[in-house]
């Protein structure tokens, strides 16, 4: 999985790159522009106009809220992957189908409704090992 930290020595080039990368994996996700703002918890003063710039030459902003929502949101991919490494399309089936875990509504509808801890669930659904370590850094 990607390590977050490495983001900061990354040139102009690359964090436009990583945007990029992220932004198709939101498209592959059937994430709308208006819900990308949501899901990134992307600062206010972001419109939906404004998200083009992402797939062009303008990087995410590296705020504390916006790389914790991208560990979390890396982490969830992570997971969709392992659990299903022969279907590429799995992420988008899966976090749009109805479950009944997260009150009926879709697993991306759940964490666009709840903010950063309804990403947290989601992550932990999906990524027992991920929940484990953080019960453990938490007893300590």
């Amino acid at each position: 999985m990607f390590n977050l930290s490495k983001l900061q020595t990354f040139s102009s080039e690359q964090k436009i790159e990583f945007t990029k990368s992220i932004m198709a994996m939101l498209d592959n996700w059937g994430v709308s522009h208006e819900n990308k703002i949501l899901l990134l918890d992307l600062p206010p003063e972001i419109r939906t106009r404004a998200v083009r710039r992402f797939y062009i030459d303008k990087p995410l902003p590296e705020t504390g809220e916006v790389l914790q929502r991208l560990d979390h949101l890396l982490g969830i991919a992570d997971a969709i992957r392992t659990s299903f490494p022969l279907n590429g399309q799995m992420a988008a089936f899966w976090l749009n189908k109805k479950n009944n875990r997260f009150d009926d509504m879709t697993p991306l509808d759940f964490m666009l409704q709840g903010g950063t801890e309804n990403v947290i669930a989601i992550r932990a659904h999906l990524d027992c090992a991920w929940d484990w370590k953080q019960d453990e850094t938490e007893e300590r």
